[in-house]
């Protein structure tokens, strides 16, 4: 399984967005995003759960728990 720093990194470059585009989601510097996808610092959870919201993917999938893309169905 891939880690969380390999599938930040390729959701980023499957969409062809630099770190700056998404540090500014994040509401972070490109400088501290980059640490995050070099493995350097650890991501917040908040960062985690705005990247799966943004990039419609579950959080296990960011994390590397799971090759499955598709987010949990909330229960009213």
């Amino acid at each position: 399984m891939k880690t969380y720093v390999d599938r930040i990194r390729e959701l980023r470059e499957d969409r062809d967005l630099k770190q700056k585009d998404i540090a500014e989601i994040l509401n972070t510097t490109q400088q501290v995003y980059s640490r995050y996808e070099n493995g350097t610092n650890e991501m917040p959870l908040r960062h985690i759960i705005t990247l799966a919201r943004f990039y419609e993917v579950s959080c296990d999938y960011i994390l590397g728990e799971t090759d499955i893309t598709k987010r949990y169905q909330k229960k009213s």
